[in-house]
């Protein structure tokens, strides 16, 4: 059975239909807080498990915006009538944003209906920014897990890959930015606010399009949209490097490439090692290149060995793996997001079996999910920190991956008797837990642990947790060991010889924060 074909879109280069569409859904509150608001907390968190039930029943009345909910996002046709003062209805049907669904098709019939041609989901901007995500129809409320989708070229909307690397990502300003395949145009729409130039790739030309029009009707500057595989519609030009680079890959590790937002096409997880491989080559000095990806854990290998055989020269590099699936439950989730738990069983086994003999043929016991963060340092002896952290993070946490490799260059240049010469302050909420058995007059061990960020946990010993509750920026790391050795009854030179290494994991960690050298 083939698949049906794609829809037209709205057409991109209309942005007067795009700037009165975006003026009229937000005169009707059409927003990501007007829809928390209209839905109610329990019903705008299932729209992202792709369920829609509750919606539909929150949205029975005929109010302008229950009317927008159920035409963009519930895939409801409304009647025309009730749409002529809410919407540039002539406009939208013109251009391709609405269709009639029904009735004569006269402009003047009532009992008319139109339906939406796109998805369209209000988002929220980090600084309060009312933007919209368009996307296929189907896929603004979750992954393709809630439509079964078959189609290859299907452009999928906001899901918590999107935003966990839109959270993540450094934003500071630059001049150049490239969104590697950029799907529905998410990061390119959250660069274009930092970036002079935004750059967005992507090997299907439909998602190009989606993204033309994501960041038209959230009043952002065009990008600079390119048709291609990876790093190829940027190779040979001038302008070939970047400040940031982003993407949120097809990462999936699949026996064949059905889906191409998910399915990169390539073995294992070769395509994420390529689009890691290639950032070194496009990277400004200085610059980020930030991604989301899946990789093998495979027999006989150290997974952070393999990732660490990924980082480009010349770039520093900090790796956390935030998730470890074994093959079976792998192989279940894209089922599922491809739908095919819904076909024939037999087709759903032979499909399971396939991606099990993938991965027993690539001696496969599980695949990790996590980010990956290069920064182009051009330093003799880069820092490639990989490390395992499932627990919670607050997002966002772009000013987070920044501060630690701004302490990375810190260490670097300071040496042991430096780091003892500069003083410390102990960072925003960082607090103390002591555990050891009830009556105890010592304690087991003592751990940091940060409320932000993060949010580590350490443990120190008796010197490292006494350094850390003394450092408030007016006294070298030096003179608060030799006091601390003094109570304790030690030799200074010993402690001072002891402690650096503690120190430089409590500041590389961001517990600690250097403070201008003690002169």
């Amino acid at each position: 059975m083939s698949a049906t074909p794609a829809p037209a879109l709205p057409a991109a280069d209309r942005p007067d239909v795009a700037a009165s569409l975006r003026a009229a859904l937000l005169s009707a509150e059409f927003s990501a807080d007007g829809l928390l608001e209209l839905l109610g907390a329990p019903a705008y968190a299932a729209l992202a498990r792709s369920e829609t039930v509750p919606a539909l029943r929150a949205t029975r009345g005929d109010s302008p915006l229950e009317m927008l909910v159920r035409l963009f996002l519930l895939q409801q046709p409304v009647p025309r009538g009730l749409l002529v003062d809410v919407l540039p209805l002539d406009a939208c049907l013109e251009s391709g944003w609405l269709t009639s669904s029904g009735g004569s098709g006269g402009s003047g019939d009532s009992g008319d209906e139109v339906a939406a041609t796109v998805d369209v989901r209000p988002y929220g901007g980090p600084d309060g920014e009312d933007w919209f995500i368009v996307s296929d129809l189907g896929c603004a409320v979750g992954g393709a897990g809630g439509i079964g989708s078959k189609d290859e070229g299907v452009v999928l909307g906001v899901g918590g890959a999107s935003t966990t690397l839109a959270g993540i990502t450094v934003r500071t300003p630059v001049a150049s930015a490239l969104d590697l395949g950029t799907g529905s145009g998410i990061q390119a729409l959250h660069a274009a606010q930092h970036a002079t130039r935004v750059t967005a790739t992507d090997l299907n030309s439909r998602a190009l399009h989606i993204t033309a029009l994501t960041l038209a009707l959230s009043g952002a500057p065009a990008a600079d949209l390119r048709e291609g595989s990876l790093y190829e519609p940027v190779e040979g030009e001038a302008d070939a490097t970047y400040d940031l680079i982003v993407s949120n890959p097809p990462f999936v590790i699949s026996p064949g490439a059905r889906l191409t937002y998910r399915d990169g096409g390539m073995g294992g997880d070769d395509l994420c090692r390529s689009v890691v491989q290639g950032a070194g080559a496009h990277l400004n000095e200085g610059g980020y290149a930030q991604f989301l990806a899946n990789w093998q854990h495979v027999e006989g290998e150290e997974w952070t060995d393999r990732l660490r055989s990924w980082v480009p020269r010349g770039c520093d590099a900090w790796i956390v793996q935030r998730e470890v699936q074994d093959v079976t439950q792998y192989a279940e989730l894209w089922l599922r997001d491809a739908g095919d738990h819904r076909t024939d069983p037999a087709e759903y086994a032979a499909r399971y079996d396939a991606w099990l003999d993938e991965f027993e043929a690539r001696k496969v016991r599980a695949v990790g999910f996590g980010w990956i963060t290069l920064r182009k340092s051009d330093a003799a002896e880069p820092s490639v920190v990989v490390e395992e952290w499932p627990h919670p993070v607050e997002q966002p946490l772009g000013d987070t991956v920044r501060a630690h490799f701004e302490r990375i260059d810190w260490l670097r240049a300071h040496d042991d008797a430096a780091l003892l010469e500069s003083s410390f302050k102990l960072s925003g909420e960082v607090v103390q837990e002591q555990v050891g058995l009830p009556g105890a007059e010592d304690p087991e061990h003592v751990v940091l642990r940060q409320g932000r960020g993060m949010r580590r946990a350490t443990k120190v010993d008796t010197v490292g947790a006494g350094f850390a509750g003394v450092c408030d920026g007016t006294l070298s790391a030096g003179r608060i060991l030799d006091a601390i050795a003094q109570l304790m009854g030690e030799e200074p030179v010993l402690l001072r010889d002891r402690t650096p290494a503690q120190i430089r994991t409590l500041v590389e960690q961001g517990f600690l924060e250097p403070v201008t050298p003690v002169g």
